[in-house]
This record gives C-alpha cells, sequence and structure tokens, in this order.
C-alpha cells in the first residue's frame, strides 16, 4: 500500500511544531550570544553562571521541588496501588464510582484543579505552603498510579495467591511476598511518572503555593519575568529536559519489563 504524501507532510510539520522549539532553547543554551538572536559560537559559560555561588536560590527551590515530588511519589504510590488493588478486586457501583473519581484528574483541566484546591485549602482555613503544594501533587498524582498498577494488574495470575494460601501464608505474607513484587514493576514505572508529573508541574503549584514555597518551575517563571539572565534560564531550562527524558525513558522500561517465567515459578 502505497503511502500518503499528504500524512507524511502533516507528520512533518506537527513535529516541527513540537519539537523545533525545544531544539532552539537546547541550541541557544550553548550560544555565546547573550539575547539568543543569532548565533555567536560555542560556549559553556551559561553554565558554569548556573551553578555559580551567586545562584544560589536556584537550587534552593530545585532542593524544594526534589522534595515535594519524592513525597508526593510516595503517598501517591501507596494510595495509588491501594486503590488499582481495590478497583481490580470488586466490581461494583461503587467501585464504577470510585474509578469515576480516579480518572477525573486525567482528564480534568489543571487550572480548574488547581482553584479548586485552593478553593478548599482557603475554606478550611490552611494557609499555603510547602503542606498544600504536597498535597495537590498527590492529589493528581494518584491517578497516573492507579492507571499503571491497574494496567499491570490486568495481566495478574490470581491463582498464584491462592496457591500461596493453599500452602499456609497469611494474607500479609502474600501481599508482601508474592503480590508485591509481581506488581513492583508497575508500581515503579507509576512513581516515577508521578516524580516527573510533581517536579514538573506549573499551574497547579502556582495556585496552591506560599511565601517561600517556590519550586523549581515557578522560579524559572519569576526569572522570565524579573531576571535578565535569559541564558541561564535556557541552561536551566535544558537540564530539566534531560532529567525528565531520563525519568521517563526509566519508567517505560520498568514498565514494559516482564518477569521471566523461572523468576515467577520462585
Amino acid at each position: 500500500m502505497k503511502r500518503s504524501k499528504f500524512a507524511i507532510i502533516v507528520l512533518i510539520l506537527v513535529m516541527v511544531f513540537l519539537y523545533l522549539p525545544i531544539f532552539v532553547l537546547v541550541g541557544n543554551s550553548f550560544n555565546l550570544s547573550k539575547f539568543g538572536g543569532e548565533w555567536a559560537g560555542f560556549t559553556l559559560k551559561w553554565y558554569e553562571t548556573l551553578f555559580s555561588p551567586r545562584n544560589r536560590e536556584i537550587w534552593i527551590a530545585f532542593e524544594r521541588s526534589l522534595l515535594v515530588a519524592a513525597v508526593a511519589t510516595v503517598g501517591s504510590c501507596v494510595l495509588g496501588t491501594t486503590a488499582a488493588m481495590a478497583l481490580h478486586r470488586w466490581k461494583d457501583r461503587l467501585q464504577t464510582t470510585h474509578y469515576s473519581l480516579i480518572y477525573t484528574p486525567l482528564v480534568m483541566p489543571e487550572i480548574l484543579m488547581g482553584i479548586s484546591l485552593l478553593m478548599m485549602f482557603t475554606a478550611i482555613g490552611m494557609q499555603c505552603g510547602m503542606l498544600t503544594i504536597i498535597i495537590a501533587h498527590i492529589t493528581f498524582c494518584v491517578s497516573y498510579v492507579t492507571m499503571t498498577v491497574l494496567a499491570r494488574l490486568q495481566d495478574f495470575d490470581e491463582r498464584i495467591t491462592e496457591a500461596a494460601y493453599d500452602l499456609g501464608a497469611g494474607p500479609f505474607y502474600t501481599f508482601f511476598h508474592v503480590t508485591l513484587p509481581i506488581l513492583m514493576p508497575g508500581i515503579i514505572a507509576g512513581g516515577l511518572l508521578a516524580f516527573t508529573l510533581s517536579i514538573d508541574d506549573f499551574v497547579i503549584t502556582f495556585f496552591v503555593t506560599g511565601p517561600g514555597a517556590d519550586t523549581l518551575p515557578l522560579k524559572i517563571y519569576s526569572m522570565i519575568k524579573h531576571s535578565r539572565q535569559m541564558p541561564v534560564i535556557n541552561s536551566l531550562s535544558t537540564l530539566m529536559l534531560v532529567f525528565t527524558c531520563l525519568l521517563v525513558g526509566v519508567s517505560r522500561f520498568v514498565a514494559n519489563h516482564k518477569p521471566a517465567r523461572h523468576q515467577l515459578r520462585k
């Protein structure tokens, strides 16, 4: 079957539209020109400036983002795994409603979720800060972890747990030594995805942040608005892009990993 030239042209235009700005940003991070309007030569000057002591606030914001992402990942993995197991095990009207609640954050606009969370925190009198950011990140990360673990459960053989019960294993022993190891690739993949989404989030964090709780995306936004160090921002964005791509790659690898048959026999 002959391929349509129109489809190929559309594909190329879409790829250029999506990825050309990213390549321009990465290129400008190595551009000697301060304003990026023209190529003035290759340099690593802006990366050296990024790691200089005068930009310590950037790394403080990065440490804050790592802390939020780590706590949100752990929390969402625990809640997402239990939610996925409940959805997989029980099929009734309550779980149908449960599935709808889990699925809603995946399709809800981020600005709507950010406003809703801000209104909730304001209604209960909670001051916005690190705690509200962590709660907000767990809220939208749980859905991604649940869907990833739920996909892993589709191929789960219930006869394995039944065999463990027949051999005298209790519920807790069966879960931690049989069920959890089989689900671990899905949990790790969901956790990496949650970590990536959390550390990159801007819109929801913008609504629920407080004084002294700016994360790295908010710091970058502030630098774009008020700082003259645009090449440094390009360097920082390039490092974040590489870091995010590595996490997504590891997540995809772990999600597609299937345990060998001899491991299951053990």
